[in-house]
């Protein structure tokens, strides 16, 4: 007897590479809800995945991205053929995303989820002072900068790359503390932090030096203080095709030039 087919739902960003591909495999393949299925294929850019993971966060499904966006690092290549057979022996990668929560000037607190990174950076043309504390105990006491961030083995290749920050193995118990373009004290290039503490930023003369923060997309204005740390409890799951693993991704992108 034949075993039962997993059961895939199929999500799409809004490009029309995206929207076609997802009506060929539902026509193909079939359709279930979200809920329902045992797969969630995603559709688009490295964007809409993590959307798709943060809309699928500690439910136990797993997720399979195909690119059909720009850059897709964390994607699949595109193909609609044998798509069961891919998911069947795909590989997968369990990820936690960091908390962030945010105080604002207003006194506000807003809570959110990073897969990538949590950044700040400065919302008017003067540089930004920032105070940086790990475990409650003060590791810089005045950071001049455009920006800094906390990010994740995940995001490493991402923001956090472009900053010059470093590229973490997916499974390092690390984290990237990265400046962006740090004016004082210049030579500070970041610093590799375990996965287990507390990162809190406090801004210095917030009022005339504003700060924004963002946990991946979601952006707060006019923040005061900046709470980080890894999520104890939610999770995320991605599969990858065989010999294309994040973790190969992420050694060959070391070795690009």
């Amino acid at each position: 007897m034949n075993e039962p087919r997993t059961r895939l739902a199929f999500v799409s960003s809004d490009a029309h590479d995206a929207r076609a591909a997802a009506e060929a495999l539902i026509a193909r393949y079939g359709q279930n809800r979200a809920s329902e299925a045992d797969v969630v294929v995603a559709l688009g850019g490295d964007g809409f995945l993590l959307q798709t993971l943060r809309d699928t966060m500690s439910t136990g499904k797993l997720v399979y991205g195909m690119n059909r966006g720009t850059i897709g690092f964390l994607m699949n290549e595109f193909r609609e053929v044998d798509l069961h057979e891919r998911i069947a022996t795909a590989q997968s990668e369990t990820i936690r995303p960091l908390e962030m929560e945010a105080e604002t000037a207003e006194g506000e607190t807003t809570t959110a989820l990073a897969i990538n990174e949590v950044s700040l950076w400065r919302q008017s043309y003067q540089t930004a002072k920032i105070r940086i504390s790990i475990d409650g105990k003060m590791r810089l006491d005045e950071l001049n900068c455009d920006g800094v961030m906390v990010a994740t083995p995940a995001g490493s290749t991402a923001y956090n790359l472009s900053a010059y920050g470093p590229i973490l193995p997916l499974d390092a118990p690390l984290l990237a503390l990265t400046p962006v373009s740090p004016f004082r004290p210049r030579r500070w290039r970041g610093a590799l932090i375990s996965n287990k503490v507390t990162v809190r930023f406090d801004m210095i003369e917030c009022e005339k030096r504003p700060v924004n923060a963002a946990a991946d997309h979601v952006e707060v204005k006019s923040v005061t203080s900046v709470t980080v740390r890894e999520s104890q409890t939610k999770t995320a799951t991605l599969l990858f095709d065989p010999g294309y693993s994040w973790k190969e991704r992420i050694l060959t992108e070391q070795f690009r030039y």
